[in-house]
Parts: C-alpha cells; structure tokens; sequence
C-alpha cells in the first residue's frame, strides 16, 4: 500500500521560513518524480514545484521561485519543500504527490498518489 505523508506545516508569520517533509512508503521512491501542489480556501489546488527523479532537475510555479527550494533524499524516501519569505497568499494546505512516470511536471492529473495535506498558515 502506498503511503505520501507530509509534515512540517503550521503557522508562521510573514517573511518567515518553514520546511514540509513528504515521507513515501510502498513504491520505489527513486523511480518517482515528485511534486508539490496546495490548496487555498475557495481555490483549486495549484502546482508548487516538482523534482526528478534523481533530483537533478527542479521546477516551480512562478509565485515561488526564488522563495522555494525543492530536494529529495531517496535514501530516506522523502521528499522536501524549503520555504521562504512566506507571504499571506501562500496560506494554504500542500500535498505531495508522486509520479511513477517520472515526467508529470505540473500536470496535477498526472501524479498517481497523494499526502493527506499539510495546513501553512501564514499570518500578517
């Protein structure tokens, strides 16, 4: 059974830094892009970043570059998002997903699995 469960949410105030943990369980990790999407209330779920496979490559959403650093540690079956200079539009619930194609992107229907969510508040 295949498991994504992420970690690391909470609240935070404006300009300041949090770091979500995706744990995966069940599929082999390293053949898996991985990607990061949330959602806001009122709001369809959006793409964050994604990771290849080896990490070697990175993509974001434009609303993140620069503030936002995608990593993965297949030795541990986890991937990571780095965030910083947090801003109130960027409360919200992340998810993980996974892709066992390797090529998703920012395609949400793509990704076969997913977390149950993790809630970011930032506040101002």
């Amino acid at each position: 059974q295949v498991q994504l469960v992420e970690s690391g949410g909470g609240l935070v105030q404006v300009g300041g830094s949090l770091r979500l943990s995706c744990a995966a369980s069940g599929l082999t990790f390293s053949n898996c892009m991985m990607g990061w999407f949330r959602q806001a209330p009122g709001k369809e779920r959006e793409f964050v970043a994604a990771i290849s496979r080896s990490g070697g490559a990175t993509y974001y959403a434009d609303s993140v570059k620069g503030r936002f650093t995608i990593s993965r540690d297949n030795a541990k079956k986890t991937a990571y998002l780095e965030m910083n200079s947090l801003k109130p539009e960027d409360t919200a619930v992340y998810y993980c997903a996974a892709d066992v194609s390797g090529w998703a992107l920012n395609q949400m229907n793509a990704y076969d699995y997913w977390g149950q969510g993790t809630q970011v508040t930032v506040s101002s």
